[in-house]
């Protein structure tokens, strides 16, 4: 199977991916209006555990600066991730992505928003390793859409390869979870966070 080629997400080269959707076909009288909701809910980043359930990873926005925010992300802010089960020590138990892209696309019927993440530093500790069980060169692209009368998300994941850029202990976590990511562990919580941002 091959990964997904979509604008806007990295090509794969090397190590694991995922192509994670969940859809919903609406009459084309409420599409627009659907879409609107999801767009709020994409955007609402301290919001997404809310809509995935209490076994879904936490989610939680940064400022550029490190600073906890509560606005639409932009370029260059972080996400800090608290997965279940044990985080990095690194960073209290928790995993970093900072976001490198935020794109729209709007091509006659079909419209698209992608936030794109890459594992990074906790923030707050900028010559620390990086804080996440992936690399840097792994990308995790969020997107939705509108075509037609169906609205979709997607979580596509690119060049993954566990982080052995970091603490032993960490190593020893990165490896194992980054193991269980490729074997689809990791799909699930995306998973979670597709049908839980389309669960209105």
């Amino acid at each position: 199977m091959k990964a997904k080629q979509i604008p806007g997400v990295p090509m794969q080269k090397s190590g694991g991916f995922h192509d994670t959707e969940s859809t919903r076909k609406y009459k084309a009288i409420e599409i627009d209006a659907r879409f609107e909701i999801l767009k709020r809910r994409f955007f609402s980043i301290n919001e997404w555990k809310d809509y995935c359930g209490t076994a879904s990873a936490e989610f939680k926005h940064f400022s550029e600066s490190g600073q906890p925010v509560a606005r639409i992300p932009q370029r260059g802010d972080f996400i800090r991730i608290g997965i279940p089960g044990p985080g990095t020590e690194e960073a209290g138990g928790y995993d970093w992505v900072e976001i490198v892209n935020i794109a729209h696309r709007q091509i006659d019927h079909y419209e698209s928003y992608l936030i794109s993440c890459r594992p990074s530093k906790d923030p707050s500790k900028p010559k620390g390793h990086i804080a996440h069980f992936y690399g840097r060169s792994a990308t995790s692209n969020i997107m939705i859409s509108k075509e037609g009368n169906l609205l979709k998300a997607g979580v596509y994941g690119r060049n993954e390869k566990p982080n052995f850029n970091a603490r032993f202990i960490d190593k020893i976590r990165n490896f194992m979870i980054a193991a269980g990511g490729m074997i689809g562990i990791a799909k699930i919580q995306w998973k979670m966070l597709t049908d839980g941002l389309l669960g209105f």
